[in-house]
Order: C-alpha cells, then sequence, then structure tokens
C-alpha cells in the first residue's frame, strides 16, 4: 500500500499560538486510543497489508492498545510481525508539536528535561514550536548481542565534558533510542538477541520511567510505547527475553500464517516485485507448495517456513519467464508450470530440514511442489473430460515444452484434436487469453495428468516432453 504524502503542518511557531489554537495535550497512549476507536467508528481499517489476522491476532493488538500496554508479539519468522508494528504509526496524530531544539523531541505544554524545562521557564509564551510527522515518532532497533546501554538508554558524552559541565551535571548525558522516542513508539526487532544485561537496564524505563546511567538516577516522565518481535524458539536457541522484563510487557501476543489459501496468495500479491505476468494458477501452487512445506515432517517447523519462501519463488519464476522471452523474442513475458522448477533450485536454503533428511532435499522440495500442483489442478479443472488429450498422446503424439520454447512455438506443437473444445475450455477455466497464458493453462493441464499417471514425461532440465 503506498503511503499517503504528509499534509501540511499546522501554521503555529510559539507556544502562545498553540494555546490559541485550542490544542490539546494527549499522553501518547491516549491519542492512539483514541484514533483507533474513530477508525473502527469511521469503518477505516487501521492495519491495511496485513492478510490472515483479522479474527485472531488484530483483535488482540486493538485491545491492548486500548489498555494502554506495551506489546510483544511471538511468532516464527516471516509472518508480518514487524509489519504489523509499523503499522502502529498510522494511530498517531499526522503532526504533533515539540519544543523546537528539544533533544527528546518534548511537548511544548509539558518539558521533562533540565536544559529544556530551564529554557521554557526563561521564554515563556515565546517558547518555539515546530512539527513532527507521524512517521518521525516512530524508531525501529534490530537487537543484536552488539547493542550496548548507550544504545537504547544512554552514557555520559565525553564532548559535553570537555566542554565545562562537571560529571555530576545530569546534561552531560547523552540519550539512547528510548528516551529519544518520548511522546512515540520505540520498536525491538528479535529482543532475546538483546544481552541480558542490556534487558536489565530497560526496566526501569519501561516501568518506573527513570532513567539510570553510570550512577545517574534521572527522573523524566518518559511517555512511550514499548513494542518488541520475537520467535518463541529464540528463548532457548540464540537467548530469552528475562521475565522481569517480560512482566513489563501488558500484551504477549502470538502471531502465525495465514490459515486460509487466498489469504497466502493475497501476501504473495502484495509483497512480490514481479519483473513478469505470473498468472493466478501458479501463486497458488506456490501458495500451497509452502502450505506444504509447513506441514512435513521433513522440515523443522520450529524455525518455521517464512512467507518470504513462497515470494522469492514468485520473483524466481517471474524472472525465469522474462529470461526466456528475452531469449526467444516473445512479445510478453508470461511464466508457466515450467518455471517452477526454477523456485526449487534456489529457494532450498531458505528453510531448515530436519536432521537425518540430508542429501534429500531435492527430492523432498520436488515431491510437496508436484503434491501442490496436483492440489490445484483438483481445484480448477475438476469435471473437465481430458480423454481425448490423453487418447492423442497414447496414439504416439507429443508435447514439448521446456525453458527454451516460447508459448507459440508450445502451442502450435498440440495434438489435433478433432473438432473438440478441450483446449478452450482449459484456457478458460484458468481465465487465459493470451498465447503465454494459454500455453501456461495447457502445461497446468499435461502437468496434473502426469501426477494422475495418465500419460508419461520425461525431461533432461533443459526440455519438457509429455507423451
Amino acid at each position: 500500500m503506498t503511503a499517503l504524502a504528509p499534509t501540511t503542518p499546522p501554521d503555529v511557531s510559539t507556544v502562545a499560538e498553540l494555546r490559541a489554537s485550542g490544542h490539546e495535550l494527549k499522553s501518547l497512549r491516549q491519542e492512539i486510543r483514541d484514533n483507533l476507536l474513530q477508525r473502527l467508528r469511521d469503518g477505516v481499517d487501521p492495519w491495511p497489508g496485513l492478510h490472515g489476522f483479522a479474527d485472531t491476532v488484530v483483535p488482540q493488538v486493538e485491545r491492548a492498545l486500548l489498555a494502554g500496554h506495551d506489546v510483544v508479539l511471538l511468532g516464527e519468522r516471516g509472518q508480518g510481525k514487524t509489519r504489523l508494528l509499523r503499522a502502529l504509526v498510522g494511530l498517531l496524530d499526522e503532526w504533533s508539536p515539540v519544543i523546537e531544539g528539544s533533544e527528546l523531541g518534548e511537548h511544548p505544554y509539558e518539558p521533562i528535561a533540565p536544559a529544556t524545562i530551564r529554557r521554557a521557564a526563561e521564554l515563556g509564551d515565546a517558547l518555539p514550536v515546530t512539527w513532527r510527522h507521524r512517521d518521525e515518532r516512530y524508531a525501529e532497533k534490530l537487537a543484536t548481542p552488539d547493542t550496548s546501554v548507550a544504545d537504547l538508554i544512554g552514557d555520559v558524552d565525553p564532548m559535553k565534558v570537555a566542554e565545562g559541565r562537571t560529571l555530576g551535571d545530569p546534561e552531560t548525558i547523552h540519550f539512547g533510542l528510548i528516551p529519544r522516542s518520548h511522546r512515540g513508539i520505540v520498536a525491538i526487532n528479535e529482543l532475546p538477541d538483546l544481552a541480558e544485561r542490556i534487558q536489565v537496564a530497560m526496566l526501569n524505563v519501561m516501568e518506573e520511567r527513570d532513567i539510570q546511567i553510570r550512577g545517574y538516577v534521572l527522573r523524566l516522565p518518559l511517555d512511550v510505547l514499548v513494542v518488541a518481535s520475537a520467535n518463541p524458539e529464540d528463548y532457548t536457541n540464540r537467548g530469552r527475553i528475562i521475565t522481569p522484563l517480560k512482566d513489563r510487557f501488558g500484551a504477549e501476543i502470538r502471531t502465525h500464517y495465514p490459515r486460509e489459501i487466498v489469504e497466502e496468495i493475497a501476501v504473495i500479491e502484495q509483497e512480490a516485485h514481479l519483473v513478469a505476468d505470473v498468472p493466478a494458477h501458479l501463486l497458488e501452487i506456490l501458495a500451497r507448495f509452502t502450505r506444504n512445506l509447513r506441514q512435513s515432517q521433513s522440515i523443522d517447523q520450529r524455525s518455521g517456513v517464512s512467507a518470504r519462501f513462497a515470494i522469492a519463488g514468485a520473483e524466481t519464476v517471474a524472472a525465469a519467464a522474462l529470461h526466456r522471452a528475452t531469449v526467444l523474442g516473445e512479445d510478453a513475458a508470461v511464466a508457466r508450470v515450467v518455471d517452477l522448477e526454477t523456485a526449487v533450485d534456489v529457494l532450498g536454503g531458505k528453510i531448515e530440514f530436519e536432521t537425518g533428511e540430508e542429501g534429500r532435499e531435492t527430492e523432498i522440495l520436488t515431491h510437496l511442489l508436484r503434491t501442490a500442483i496436483a492440489e490445484t489442478v483438483r481445484e480448477h479443472l475438476r469435471g473437465l473430460d481430458l480423454r481425448l488429450l490423453v487418447e492423442a498422446l497414447e496414439e504416439g503424439a507429443t508435447v514439448t515444452t521446456g525453458a527454451r520454447v516460447s508459448a507459440r512455438d508450445f502451442l502450435g506443437g498440440l495434438p489435433v484434436l478433432g473438432e473438440s473444445e478441450l483446449y478452450d475450455q482449459i484456457t478458460d477455466r484458468l481465465g487465459a487469453t493470451d498465447d503465454g497464458s494459454r500455453a501456461g493453462a495447457i502445461e497446468l493441464a499435461l502437468e496434473g495428468l502426469y501426477l494422475a499417471r495418465k500419460v508419461g514425461k520425461d525431461s533432461d532440465g533443459s526440455e519438457t516432453v509429455y507423451g
């Protein structure tokens, strides 16, 4: 979904003008609560681009936000956790006032840092005001083992000390990501990867809202929403979320992969950047292939099979179609069933196999892909009488396809079926209207017959012959 361009911020430049405009101070959680409720009243989806969470994860997240809770999302890789966290930005006011030059982005009505409080007292109604867009109020941090307390909370700034301030002066502190996200949202991805001592440093910030740095105890009424993501297996594989920190999160919500095939397809259509036309039945095959992997006992389900697997598969299939169209001079690049083999060749490294399956990776992937193709054939070509095509092949006709066979050559090499309208029936079922998509539709039917053991197939890697 393309983000809308920001509007112009209000024409208010001092705190006196801000008060005259009728602006009211709201806490961050109240702001999010009000905006969420307004969207629900207006029937506007607060979570654009999320598929498969409407009846499960989204209601839990909405209840957590209405309650004002910090949130941690638990789920395997590629379940849309980060996309969900980023969608929270849409629940902030588009523009919010801040004190100009404030290191922590404080509201003009409520300065919190010692230097800003002093400045506000000196300038009074002339205190300058600037405006921040909602996108500037969201900060994201990928937790890595080398993340430090200084990164998240802060540390003594030697440059400020060198300017003449004493070490006991709180204004020598250089604030980290969380304090700088005051009146905003800070998201920490892969939270268990944070060293436990770093997680301990977050405890006071999330509960007591004070800052403790090298002996300083600086009371700052921070107004920040902390959200995080984690893989449940990370508790034992790479690290864990310490119990006191888990307790600070008001809501722990489990995410999941799409549960319906249409939702899986919708994710691929939304996220994949395709350089060629990939017909709907091929996207369905990739979606079913991904779901079969998630149910296979040969795959390590603890690490999961990311939605990125199907997305990368669709992009690879499209690239294979573009390559063929360029080499053979086709007018349009349209993916066909033969291009699915390229997905098996390059995607095996994106999943984890169970111990004991070494050497069988390609065999497992090929079997599950064939299963997905057979399921798709049953879904779309059920009820069609394909006997004429089978009989033509049994009588000695052959059909050749492959990466070096154009759609026009493929269609021209099909056996004649007399007055039958079988080819039109197949292409109509799959909505094929041009040579490329028609060739892909017939290929699907032929592959379905092969998988049903009605016809034979011989493939040498560059050409595939049905007969």
